[in-house]
């Protein structure tokens, strides 16, 4: 699977993601945790479905 994102989008994805997983132990009984697995997920694999599905990438070319 080629990779979609590019290096600054893979960075926002990773600490949003981070943010989101520690929210779930900062603020109880919340869904954040569970949903900040999503965006970090993307961001170490490199490749969003989203953006394979409408052609999109934030990867320059080359």
């Amino acid at each position: 699977m080629s990779k979609n994102m590019s290096e600054r989008d893979r960075a926002i994805r990773a600490g949003v993601g981070v943010v989101m997983i520690i929210g779930c132990f900062t603020w109880p009984h919340t869904i954040w945790g569970m949903l900040g697995i999503v965006p970090f997920a993307t961001a170490v694999v490199g490749t969003c479905p989203l953006y394979r599905l409408f052609g999109f990438s934030t990867r320059p070319p080359g």
